[in-house]
C-alpha cells in the first residue's frame, strides 16, 4: 500500500508541474525558440518520412526482410507522434480546445491508424493522412503571407458554402432527370447498359463531368443526340463553382485592403482585428455599410 501511496503521489506531482508544463510548451507550440524550431524540423523530417514508408510498402518491389524494417520504423514513428500527442495535451492548461481544433484532430488521425491495423488489415495505408500534418512548415518558417492567403481561400470557401450547395442541389435533379430520360430512350434495348434508372444516372453523371469512362454508351440516334446536349451543359456548368469562389476571393480581398492602418497605413488586417499586426495601433472600428456587410457576412 505505501508503494501504491508513493506511485500515486509521484503520477500527481507529474500531472501538476507547471515548470515542466512550461518547458514542454516552450518546445512543442512555439517555433520562435532553437529548440522550439529543432522540434518542429525533426517534426517535419519524421512526417515525410513515415509517407514515405508508407508508399514504399505499398509497392510490393522489395524483400520480405525489408518490409520488416520498414514496418519497424514505421511502428517507432507512430510512438514518436503518439508521445508528442500526449505531450501537447500535458502542457496545455485547456487541452480540450487543442484536441478540437484542425491540427489537433490531424494529429489524433495520424496515431490512430497503425493502432487500427491490429484490427482492421490495410488501415495503416491511412496514415497519409500524416502529410497534411506538414502545413505546420508555414509557421515553423514564418511564412505568414501564405497562412494569410490561405485563411482568405478558407473564408471564401466558408461564405460560398450555400451557393455551392444550391449549386450541387440542383445538379443532382439535373443529372436525375437526365438519367431517367436516358434509361427511357435507351432502357428497351436488352443488351444496353441503361438497364435501369440508377446506372443511366451513374452514365449522367460520368457524361456531365465529361469523364465519360465509354463503359454504357447510348446506341439509337436520339440517346446520342441526348448525350451531346448533356455533354455541353457539362461544359457550361462546370466552372460555375469555381466563379463563385472566385468572386467571394475578390470581395474579401478589397474587404481586407480598405482596413487601413490609421499610423502606418498598412492594409490587409482580418475583419475582426482590433489592432494592427504591424505597428499595434488602433484600428479604426466604424466600417463602411459594404465593409460592415463583408464582416457580417464572414461571422456567419
Amino acid at each position: 500500500m505505501n508503494y501504491i501511496a508513493k506511485l500515486y503521489q509521484r503520477w500527481h506531482d507529474f500531472l501538476h508541474n507547471e515548470e515542466l508544463k512550461e518547458k514542454i510548451y516552450t518546445i512543442v507550440f512555439e517555433s520562435d525558440t532553437p529548440k522550439g524550431k529543432l522540434f518542429d524540423i525533426v517534426l517535419i523530417g519524421s512526417i515525410i518520412l513515415s509517407v514515405l514508408l508508407v508508399i514504399l510498402e505499398s509497392m510490393h518491389i522489395f524483400p520480405h526482410s525489408a518490409y520488416i524494417v520498414l514496418r519497424v520504423l514505421e511502428y517507432l514513428l507512430t510512438l514518436f507522434f503518439t508521445i508528442e500527442y500526449l505531450a501537447r495535451i500535458y502542457c496545455l492548461k485547456q487541452p480540450r480546445t487543442y484536441v478540437l481544433s484542425f491540427f489537433g484532430i490531424v494529429d489524433l488521425l495520424a496515431t490512430l491508424p497503425v493502432y487500427l491495423s491490429f484490427f482492421l488489415h490495410g488501415s495503416h495505408y491511412l496514415l497519409v493522412i500524416r502529410a497534411f500534418r506538414l502545413i505546420r512548415i508555414f509557421r515553423i518558417f514564418k511564412l505568414f503571407q501564405f497562412i494569410n492567403e490561405g485563411n482568405l481561400l478558407l473564408r471564401s470557401l466558408w461564405i460560398s458554402a450555400p451557393k455551392i450547395f444550391i449549386f450541387f442541389f440542383f445538379v443532382l435533379i439535373l443529372v436525375t432527370s437526365m438519367g431517367t430520360v436516358m434509361y427511357m430512350i435507351e432502357g428497351t434495348n436488352p443488351d444496353s447498359g441503361f438497364n435501369n434508372i440508377p446506372n443511366s444516372i451513374y452514365w449522367a453523371i460520368v457524361t456531365m463531368t465529361t469523364v465519360g469512362y465509354g463503359d454504357i454508351t447510348p446506341a439509337t440516334p436520339l440517346g446520342r443526340f441526348f448525350s451531346a446536349v448533356i455533354m455541353l451543359i457539362g461544359y457550361t456548368i462546370i466552372a460555375v463553382p469555381t466563379g463563385i469562389v472566385s468572386a467571394t476571393m475578390v470581395r474579401q480581398h478589397k474587404a481586407l485592403e480598405k482596413r487601413r492602418c490609421p499610423r502606418c497605413h498598412r492594409d490587409g488586417h482580418e475583419p475582426e482585428a482590433i489592432y494592427c499586426k504591424y505597428c499595434g495601433a488602433k484600428l479604426k472600428t466604424e466600417l463602411g455599410r459594404e465593409e460592415k456587410k463583408q464582416s457580417d457576412d464572414m461571422k456567419l
